[in-house]
């Protein structure tokens, strides 16, 4: 499973022109599902997003996460993050998960990191054509795979 993780201060995911989700500070996570992936995938990366401390303390040193600052988040899947590159220049998403798989893990990464920050979770819609919208704070910008533990 793979994330990318960037700090906003808005973003919001817009579906067929109607405004799915949006919040003001907080993260816009990008979920990558790959066919291993399973529920201890979602427990570290919950975990790890959760507590991530990116956002900055009162003497400007990133030292605290969503969390403490009260932030919002928004959960977006994208399989292109599973993407392979080695060969030739169109990629390849044979890593990828397919509906049947993804959509579970997607589902329960959202619940689990809803449950973690104590508060709900933007989405998207999985496979929808989403237009996606941010704010990038810093820039901010975090890459995670579940396998690189």
């Amino acid at each position: 499973m793979r994330i990318v993780i960037q700090r906003v201060s808005e973003a919001s995911v817009t579906i067929g022109g109607v405004v799915r989700a949006s919040i003001g500070q907080g993260l816009l996570v990008l979920l990558g599902v790959g066919h291993e992936d399973d529920e201890s995938d979602i427990d570290y990366l919950v975990k790890k997003t959760a507590a991530l401390r990116i956002f900055n303390d009162e003497e400007g040193v990133m030292n605290r996460s969503v969390t403490d600052v009260d932030g919002g988040v928004i959960v977006v899947s994208q399989f292109t993050l599973m993407a392979v590159t080695k060969k030739g220049n169109r990629p390849s998403y044979i890593e990828a998960a397919g509906h049947g798989k993804a959509i579970p893990l997607y589902e329960e990464f959202c619940r689990r990191l809803s449950q973690a920050i104590g508060k709900p979770v933007g989405t998207g819609e999985f496979g929808a054509d989403m237009k996606v919208a941010l704010v990038n704070d810093g820039p901010v910008t975090i890459c995670m795979d579940s396998r690189n533990r």
